[in-house]
């Protein structure tokens, strides 16, 4: 796990050159942080950051909140077929995130998708692959992805309640609402703390679906995240030193990321 992490170290500190036209063979010379201010000094990476983050503000509300409230509805009294329900959320994931972009876009295609004709058949009009839209696109395919999988770990967190206290809370005469929002979810504080924190290393490594969706929506771009901001540069511009820079860099917000998400759990789960 480790070696990765420094030979990429050893070639952000070096840089190739060619001489003439090639025949000479690649030099090799010690550039020590020169590819790092490089990288940090490009627009286009710290740009790629932004986008990420304001994917982050759309994409983990809508995922969060939507996988806590499908587990409470699934665990409340008055559900049926839990089970089936467990399965039918959790499907979506058993697709891989390749498969998964590759079927939206086919819906989000003029021409193919039904859901464009039935868009258009009642007098609307959505172009799915717009500046202005691709966003919520893309957001849409990683929340039918991740949704089922994020209210798996919620509904098994429910069911650890001890249904004593739920017990208690109704002969109270608490509501299911407050019974849902008051009692159940603080309860699971740690869950949604570790599902929050998996969410954020995850968003913060996007790659699939806004790459996929490049092709048809032009706005995003070969370098729209940090990742493949990496790999635009390793593979197109052939800068493996200036690349391995910027990997190392996209592993330190992480964890930068990964510290302050588990710090701000902490507290409120100690509030």
């Amino acid at each position: 796990m480790v070696a990765p992490v420094v030979y990429a170290g050893w070639m952000s500190v070096f840089r190739e050159r060619s001489s003439g036209l090639g025949f000479g063979g690649v030099e090799r010379t010690f550039a020590g942080l020169a590819n790092y201010s490089a990288v940090l000094a490009d627009p286009e990476f710290r740009t790629s950051f932004l986008h990420v983050a304001t994917y982050c503000v759309l994409y983990i509300p809508v995922m969060i909140g939507g996988a806590l409230g499908l587990a409470l509805l699934v665990d409340s009294a008055h559900a049926r077929a839990k089970r089936f329900f467990q399965l039918a959320f959790f499907l979506p994931h058993a697709v891989p995130g390749l498969i998964a972009a590759i079927i939206w876009i086919y819906l989000y295609t003029p021409g193919l998708s039904p859901v464009i004709e039935w868009i258009d058949g009642a007098g609307g009009s959505w172009n799915f692959f717009s500046p202005a839209n691709s966003l919520s696109s893309m957001v849409n395919i990683a929340v039918w992805q991740w949704i089922g999988y994020n209210m798996v770990i919620f509904f098994a967190a429910l069911q650890a309640v001890p249904r004593e206290v739920i017990e208690a809370a109704t002969v109270d005469g608490a509501g299911a609402w407050r019974i849902a929002v008051g009692i159940k979810v603080p309860i699971i504080r740690s869950s949604v703390v570790m599902t929050v924190l998996f969410t954020c290393v995850g968003a913060i490594q996007l790659f699939t679906e806004p790459r996929l969706l490049s092709d048809k929506a032009q706005a995003l771009g070969n370098d729209w995240s940090p990742t493949m901001y990496i790999v635009s540069k390793a593979f197109i511009d052939q800068d493996y030193a200036g690349a391995a820079a910027a990997s190392l860099l996209l592993a330190l917000v992480a964890g930068a990321l990964s510290f302050v998400v588990t710090r701000i759990g902490k507290r409120w789960q100690e509030s």
